[in-house]
């Protein structure tokens, strides 16, 4: 498994462990802040998920089709238990936390999120990731449903969050370093 799948599948784990009524609805949008609240710090996210502006908010379609149908992987570290009549979806820890993945900034926000989030509905986090001007709202105003929300949407000019200038040469650098690690393991 490479290191970002662990840190999404452990990012879940703390997530359904250290809040109250984690169904699919409240993890996709603890995710979210996790990886944009880290983006704003850092120029990077935490588990690479691709978000989109959908109608009830920010949603990574890659990892939320994989809570509908999962995989080995996520199936050996979470219970995913559908609720029909209900329409909803209930996720239990069956693996412990691995903190070992994580930096310590990352430690720190998965507490932080946990923490804030801890007795929130489903329904208040929908409400709260549709705050005017942030990314979701942006890219749905700008680009419309079910586009593609991008990180640096997370950049602002509040105290914590880097520049669009050193996102922007953050992230080149780390193009031309895959680039450079491409070619030398040809």
């Amino acid at each position: 498994m490479d290191f970002k799948r662990q840190k999404l599948i452990n990012a879940v784990i703390y997530f359904c462990s250290h809040t109250k009524m984690c169904g699919k609805t409240k993890l996709v949008k603890l995710l979210y802040y996790l990886d944009f609240m880290h983006f704003r710090q850092t120029a990077k996210s935490v588990t690479d998920l691709q978000y989109y502006a959908w109608q009830f908010g920010p949603y990574p379609v890659a990892f939320g089709n994989e809570i509908d149908n999962p995989p080995a992987d996520l199936s050996k570290a979470l219970s995913i238990c559908k609720l029909p009549e209900k329409k909803s979806v209930t996720i239990k820890c069956k693996s412990k936390f691995n903190k070992d993945v994580f930096s310590q900034r990352e430690i720190k926000l998965l507490e932080q999120i946990a923490f804030i989030f801890q007795e929130a509905r489903a329904e208040d986090m929908v409400e709260a990731s549709h705050l005017p001007n942030h990314p979701w709202d942006k890219t749905l105003k700008s680009k419309g449903e079910k586009a593609a929300i991008d990180y640096i949407l997370a950049l602002d000019n509040q105290k914590g969050s880097i520049s669009l200038e050193e996102a922007q040469e953050i992230i080149h650098d780390r193009m031309i370093l895959r680039e450079l690690a491409a070619t030398t393991q040809r």
